[in-house]
């Protein structure tokens, strides 16, 4: 067992692992090299060899306790023939999701348009870099997808006045996602995922009392899902009031706190193994500042099973050697 799986498993407080939320990314000059030769972002995902190269790439600069393969989580909507394109300096932009059209679909189809996805977690999870580390899959979860298929952009802060106006078309969209994340998350596992995440990244933007239908339920059918094959599961529901209640419900293995998040509030209510909190613009800032920062988080949960990360993806602007520090912060603890 690796430091992480022990975290979860054995809830272990002493052991310190950490990984970073696309730490495979654009704040490292061998990244950004092969980006600016790769322009499309979906053939980059799709091309086993340079997304392997890409998971590794931190793992050969910083002592991290696990690869996260390097894709997205709209390569779901894609594998349903979904448009999928990223505009710089913008995001995502998506096109219209056909469900007429996926009648005849099935999970051959899905899994024949993203297969490089699953060779190249293959090719990561038996890497020698990987060895006594966690290889992480990771899907979105059915509420994020949704607001990307019909927002068809990212929300920023507000979904579309219209969102809900068509039930009928929410809950087919919501059933085909239940499907084929499960169809997904098999193929990840399959080909050497030890970890599922499930980043449900705008559950923020929904009311206390539709966070139920569309938020709770959807991924506890995911999580059981992951728990079927004896493996744990990651849930960051970011932006969400009530942590205790999410746990409770949807019953991850480990929780993922976002960077709003009261670690003090965490800690008095979730018994469950929790992760991450830091916000990732501290590490904009100096060593001095990014160490303090860090050691709250270890002092806080000190006594309670905790996989250090950062509250939200690492920043761009990010230095590496500020990276190389927290990394031997948070081990030196």
């Amino acid at each position: 067992m690796n430091l992480i799986q022990k975290t979860i498993m054995e809830k272990k407080t002493d052991l310190n692992p950490i990984w970073i939320m696309r730490q495979a990314g654009r704040y490292l000059p061998e990244f950004r090299k092969i980006r600016s030769q790769n322009k499309d972002f979906i053939k980059l995902c799709l091309d086993e060899n340079l997304s392997t190269e890409i998971t590794l790439q931190p793992l050969k600069r910083f002592d991290l306790d696990a690869a996260i393969i390097f894709s997205d989580i709209l390569m779901l909507p894609y594998g349903l023939n979904q448009k999928v394109e990223f505009k710089k300096n913008f995001g995502p932009i998506l096109g219209d999701l056909d469900v007429s059209k996926l009648s005849n679909y099935d999970e051959i189809d899905f899994v024949k348009k993203i297969f490089p996805v699953y060779k190249a977690i293959k090719k990561v999870s038996s890497d020698t870099l990987t060895k006594n580390k966690s290889t992480i899959g990771f899907v979105g979860a059915p509420w994020t997808l949704l607001v990307y298929i019909i927002n068809k952009q990212s929300p920023k802060k507000n979904l579309k006045s219209d969102f809900f106006k068509d039930q009928f078309f929410i809950n087919r969209v919501l059933n085909l996602l239940e499907k084929y994340l499960k169809v997904h998350i098999k193929n990840q596992i399959e080909n050497g995922a030890n970890i599922i995440q499930i980043f449900d990244s705008w559950a923020g933007l929904l009311d206390e009392k539709d966070l139920p239908n569309y938020a709770y339920i959807p991924t506890l059918n995911l999580v059981n899902y992951v728990k079927s094959f004896n493996i744990p599961v990651i849930c960051f529901p970011r932006g969400i009031k009530d942590y205790k209640n999410y746990c409770d419900i949807v019953k991850p293995d480990v929780v993922g706190i976002d960077y709003e998040v009261d670690p003090l509030s965490i800690i008095k209510k979730i018994k469950i193994p929790v992760q991450g909190g830091l916000d990732p613009k501290i590490l904009l800032t100096n060593n001095e500042n990014v160490k303090k920062s860090a050691i709250k988080y270890l002092e806080i949960f000190k006594d309670h099973p905790y996989i250090f990360n950062l509250g939200h993806g690492i920043l761009p602007e990010t230095k590496p050697e500020t990276v190389d520090y927290l990394v031997n912060v948070v081990k030196d603890f």
